[in-house]
């Protein structure tokens, strides 16, 4: 199969040759050890099938009735924009999705950095050396960090130097924690001094980091709520009753430009029923901003939780969710009530 349609070969073909290696160093921060060219090729493979059926079934019946030179450049214009259009759209997807993966490893090793770090200081302090240490700490709790300090103790028993090890696993990823504490401990080994100690006090500072984000997020947790219970109950009942509102006013005029028609009140009243809004595009307008609403809402409860973007996308799909929930709830509810008192 793989000789016949080329997979690997095309999804390596449109990778240049100096992107690779940086594509490496990406792929290996996403945990991913090879670089997918064969997803690659499929990649191209979907992207132009997609392409011939929107051509055949969307513009194969407008082009076809061009004169001339034109259909083929209008057919040029779309099996080239179409397929970049989509391929640009799956790689940006790709690169949110690797970026997120990244960011949870991140977060992941900077958990149980503590403890490993703790692990370490203990072995020094039972007369092992530094690089010994490393390696009997790692255990399989420590997940990917324990991975990744693998991966630099095999370097140092390979030849290289403890503290350019420890600096490009520091650098690998984008963690200000895990700098400042390679640093300090690269720093010392470097001095001559007692690691242990300044283990111990790395750790110490972790700790304390810790708690302070905790009581951070326990600070602020009033105003979460407070972010929620608006973007979750009350804009979706604002929006219900802005509908209702538009039925009652259309109601009112309409009786109103009946009455100028009639002729009982001339004048500015001949033209008031005229309204423009169509209450099905203010329905999906309603949704639609709701949506925004929602998915920003949960980016700024996440920056205020922690500090950072990539934590909301677990409230993403609550806040949407529970958005169109109430709102759909509160339409119906709404509409009701508004329909029995214009009958009453």
């Amino acid at each position: 199969m793989k000789q016949i349609v080329f997979i690997h070969e095309f999804g390596k073909a449109f990778i240049p040759e100096k992107i690779r290696p940086k594509l490496r160093n990406y792929l290996l921060k996403a945990g991913i050890d090879e670089v997918p060219y064969s997803f690659f090729g499929i990649l191209f493979y979907i992207t132009y099938f997609i392409t011939f059926f929107i051509y055949y079934f969307y513009f194969w019946g407008t082009i076809s009735k061009q004169p001339g030179q034109l259909v083929f450049i209008y057919a040029f214009l779309v099996w080239v924009l179409l397929p970049l259009s989509f391929i640009g759209l799956f790689m940006l997807c790709l690169y949110l999705y690797l970026d997120i993966r990244i960011f949870n490893r991140t977060k992941k090793m900077e958990e149980v950095l503590p403890d490993f770090l703790q692990e370490v200081s203990s072995n020094l302090k039972g007369g092992l050396a530094f690089e010994k240490s490393l390696w009997i700490a790692i255990k399989p709790r420590f997940g990917i960090l324990a991975n990744e300090i693998a991966l630099a103790a095999k370097k140092v028993m390979t030849g290289n130097d403890v503290d350019v090890a420890l600096n490009e696993f520091a650098n690998k990823y984008n963690s200000s924690m895990l700098k400042r504490a390679m640093e300090l401990i690269v720093s010392e080994i470097q001095s001559g001094g007692k690691v242990a100690n300044i283990i111990d006090r790395v750790v110490e500072n972790l700790k304390k980091t810790k708690a302070l984000k905790d009581e951070m997020t326990a600070s602020v947790l009033t105003y979460m709520i407070f972010i929620a219970a608006i973007v979750i109950f009350i804009s979706p009942m604002l929006f219900a009753l802005a509908y209702n509102l538009l039925v009652v006013i259309t109601k009112v005029a309409a009786l109103l430009g009946t009455t100028a028609a009639a002729g009982a009140t001339p004048g500015m009243l001949s033209n008031i029923g005229n309204v423009s809004v169509n209450k099905e595009d203010f329905v999906w307008f309603s949704r639609i901003a709701l949506g925004v609403i929602a998915f920003f809402a949960a980016m700024i409860v996440s920056i205020i939780e922690k500090g950072n973007v990539f934590s909301g996308i677990k409230y993403i799909p609550i806040f949407v969710v529970g958005t169109e929930i109430i709102y759909v709830i509160a339409f119906k509810v709404m509409s009701v009530a508004v329909a029995a008192f214009i009958q009453f």
